[in-house]
């Protein structure tokens, strides 16, 4: 009886307290009440990304060193921008970068666009082989990594075998992650096998898009197949293969681990990205204060670039 009454009372006080916890939340406002719940996370925001920025940037102007915390730090101005930008082996860096991005994008976006052109016909079996298609993506960089290095052996590779079936050249006669010339190319053909299927689902989200109706009209108007495909089909789709492009690049620009577990760089520094650059900087050398700079530099000019295509991608979504 008397465990009843303490729950009655209990009860009996969270009634009377309930109507002015009411009262005190209606009396906030809107703006109020989205501050309370946009605080958390922009508080996370400041302590995990606006912060290392802030200091990255404090850094890229002194003689900073991990390695050697206990240094006094040296204000040293421009001068690491200015090393970094007349160094010909950043530049070299550089070009390596963009001959990955620009060849896996290229790759990535007109096979992605015709698997996906293929799936919006949704003949039989269309849903499972758009599964198999996209296995490869689901799969982590590590294992993607392996799996390749493994393939790529000349002496009991998978690959070798299949170009030395199509070519006739011997399987060993060639080493794709030891040659010069070849090595660039292996990079690219593991980044389009992986993220081609991603590409291919940005792709088919445009696809499914677009009205059937219109397709009605321009059969009515007796266009071929060809006209509807350049009239209807891409230019439609267009937003859709350009915001693909864009994340692509971005991703592509700054790659670190499927170059790293392939080639680390090699061989000599044919396939050595910027990303592969600033990690030996970084975390070989300890120059924290060189590798904070072109930190800085790389990441200006993926927002500048990025920025320019994004205002190209809205003036094409507004016609």
């Amino acid at each position: 009886m008397n465990e009843l009454s303490a729950s009655s009372r209990i009860t009996y006080r969270a009634v009377r307290v309930r109507p002015g916890v009411a009262r005190r939340i209606r009396g906030l406002s809107d703006k109020t009440l989205a501050w309370l719940f946009i605080t958390p996370t922009i508080v996370l925001l400041l302590a995990i990304n606006i912060f290392p920025l802030l200091w990255t940037i404090y850094l890229s102007f002194t003689n900073y060193r991990a390695n050697r915390a206990n240094v006094p730090t040296i204000w040293l101005g421009a001068d690491w921008y200015q090393s970094i930008l007349t160094d010909p082996d950043i530049w070299a860096a550089m070009q390596v970068t963009a001959h990955f991005v620009i060849w896996t994008v290229v790759i990535e976006t007109v096979l992605g666009f015709g698997l996906a052109y293929l799936i919006d016909k949704k003949f039989r079996g269309h849903g499972l082989w758009t599964t198999i298609i996209l296995l490869p993506m689901m799969l982590s960089p590590a294992v993607v990594g392996n799996f390749w290095t493994f393939l790529y052996q000349p002496q009991i590779g998978l690959f070798n075998y299949v170009v030395a079936f199509f070519t006739g050249r011997a399987a060993s006669s060639f080493q794709m992650l030891g040659d010069v010339t070849l090595s660039p190319w292996a990079i690219v053909i593991v980044d389009a096998w992986m993220w081609t299927p991603y590409v291919m689902l940005i792709c088919l989200a445009g696809l499914r898009s677009i009205p059937d109706y219109i397709y009605e009209a321009a059969e009515v108007d007796r266009a071929s197949k060809w006209r509807q495909f350049w009239s209807i089909t891409l230019p439609m789709a267009l937003p859709f293969i350009m915001l693909a492009v864009l994340f692509r690049a971005i991703e592509n620009f700054k790659m670190f681990d499927m170059v790293n577990l392939l080639t680390g760089g090699g061989p000599g520094s044919t396939t050595e990205v910027a990303s592969i650059t600033l990690k030996r900087a970084a975390f070989e050398s300890w120059r924290t204060g060189y590798s904070s700079a072109f930190a800085i530099i790389l990441f200006v000019t993926v927002f500048g670039l990025a920025n320019i295509y994004v205002k190209a991608l809205n003036k094409v979504k507004s016609r």
